[in-house]
């Protein structure tokens, strides 16, 4: 937590932890109070057998804020932090004023290959393996190969990723990393879909930010999301693959600063609430106009 002024809320997605906001965080800190956990389960914060569904994260950013005395705050998700960004949005709609999901869960089936496989019965006496010196060695052999043969699909995120994952031979992370996981994915893909709700984010600011060469959270997701959510802007990376905010951070923070100080914050409305929960879309009477999506480049 630094800085000063409007809160902003930053939420890693899993197997991840909160200084892969670090350079944003410096960045924003000056004009911004910027605010990035660990959840549950992942970076430095406790591991205990416990929730570790998207629900539960989502009250655990409440109760965080509550703790720190902040009120309000503008959310920004990226991958599983994505889909608690949403989940926060939904049960404590008076306390988010924007929203900002980048490459998030949540939206559809669709989910790397290997992310899938982990969730599958039996996998946690594998992802040991994953981590272990031989295999270490080996993937550092044998890196400037896996990158010509597409890295596991992952592309220019394979460096990254494997940096993060070689955690999960550590039989706590591991544990949480698997309950956390299980929460959202099983073998055939994505189990939480949070579209039923989308329309709720009717009135709230809401930015999404994609990389065309997403490969974990497909990139195909993001107009879907788009659709679904009313007013939204979309932003698309050209070439970027699951981490935007790493491929390109100057565009990154030039389009979050121009965001959030070019929107106004959203004002809950309890009866408008209501009408939304009570007919599963927009008031017709006062539709909310979508923004066009801005292409990559732009």
């Amino acid at each position: 937590m630094a800085g000063r002024g409007p809160a902003v809320l930053f939420v890693h997605g899993i197997g991840d932890d909160s200084s892969t906001w670090l350079d944003v965080l410096a960045a924003l800190s000056g004009q911004f109070t910027v605010i990035a956990p660990d959840l549950l389960g992942h970076g430095e914060s406790a591991k205990p057998r416990a929730d570790y569904s998207v629900a539960a994260y989502a009250c655990g950013m409440r109760d965080l804020l509550s703790v720190l005395g902040v009120d309000k705050v503008s959310v920004v998700g990226h991958s599983l932090g994505g889909g608690v960004a949403m989940q926060f949005a939904y049960q404590f709609p008076d306390r988010c004023e924007r929203l900002v999901l980048v490459g998030s869960g949540g939206i559809g089936p669709g989910v790397h290959p290997l992310l899938r496989l982990a969730a599958a019965p039996g996998a946690g006496f594998l992802l040991p393996v994953v981590g272990s010196a031989p295999v270490r060695l080996g993937l550092r052999a044998f890196r400037g190969l896996l990158r010509q043969a597409g890295g596991f699909g992952l592309g220019e995120d394979l460096d990254y990723v494997l940096g993060k994952y070689v955690r999960l031979v550590e039989a706590p992370t591991r544990q949480a990393f698997l309950r956390t996981l299980r929460s959202v994915v099983d073998w055939r893909g994505q189990v939480v879909n949070l579209l039923d709700r989308c329309y709720l984010t009717a009135g709230i600011p809401t930015m999404l930010v994609w990389g065309t060469e997403d490969h974990v959270v497909p990139s195909a997701h993001a107009a879907v999301a788009h659709a679904a959510m009313p007013g939204s802007r979309l932003v698309v990376f050209e070439g970027a693959g699951h981490f935007p905010y790493l491929s390109d951070p100057a565009r990154f923070l030039a389009i979050l600063r121009e965001f959030l100080t070019g929107t106004d914050v959203a004002s809950h409305d309890t009866d408008q609430w209501r009408t939304l929960l009570r007919t599963g879309s927009a008031r017709p009477d006062d539709p909310e106009p979508r923004q066009a999506a801005i292409p990559s480049g732009t």
